[in-house]
C-alpha cells in the first residue's frame, strides 16, 4: 500500500476558500451583473443654481422664454431657455440624435424636465434629458404637452 502525503496547510486553506467561493463564482449577485450606476440624489434646479453645483441630477419646471437654433456641432441638440419659478433661467440642451424633438415648442409653453445640471454664469445648463442607449448613465426626460420625451 502506498503512503499518500497529506496536503500542506496552504493547499488545504486554498481548497477550503475555493469551495466557499464556488457558489458565488457560478451565480454572481445581481449587483455584480449591473452595468448602470445607482440613481443619484435628484435636486431641484433652483438648489443647484443657488449652490453653484455641477454634474448633479436636477428636476425642474418652467416656462419657455426663448427657443434657440439647434446646436449641430457633434450630436444635435434642441436648445431653449426656461424661466423658473425663482425668476432665474436655465438653458435646456435636449439631444435630438437620441430622443425625439419637442415639436411645436414656442415661448410661453411650460415644460417639466430631469437631467444633469452644469453651472455657469448665465444660470446653468441642463443636458442628459434622454435615455442612455448604452445603459451606463442615468437618463433624464422632458414632459411637454402631456408627452414624455426621452
Amino acid at each position: 500500500m502506498r503512503y499518500k502525503k497529506p496536503l500542506s496547510i496552504l493547499g488545504t486553506l486554498l481548497a477550503v476558500a475555493l469551495a466557499a467561493l464556488y457558489p458565488q463564482l457560478q451565480h454572481p449577485s445581481p449587483a455584480s451583473k449591473s452595468v448602470t450606476t445607482p440613481l443619484q440624489r435628484t435636486l431641484s434646479v433652483q438648489e443647484a443654481q443657488a449652490r453653484h453645483l455641477s454634474d448633479v441630477w436636477v428636476e425642474g419646471q418652467g416656462v419657455v422664454v426663448k427657443v434657440l437654433p439647434d446646436d449641430t456641432r457633434g450630436r444635435r441638440h434642441q436648445r431653449f431657455i426656461v424661466r423658473l419659478s425663482n425668476g432665474k433661467t436655465v438653458l435646456i440642451a435636449h439631444n435630438i440624435d437620441l430622443a425625439p424633438r419637442l415639436k411645436g415648442l414656442r415661448p410661453g409653453d411650460t415644460v417639466t424636465f430631469r437631467g444633469e445640471f452644469v453651472d455657469n454664469d448665465k444660470g446653468g445648463l441642463v443636458h442628459w434629458t434622454h435615455r442612455d442607449p448604452s445603459g451606463r448613465h442615468e437618463g433624464g426626460w422632458i414632459k411637454y404637452r402631456g408627452r414624455l420625451y426621452r
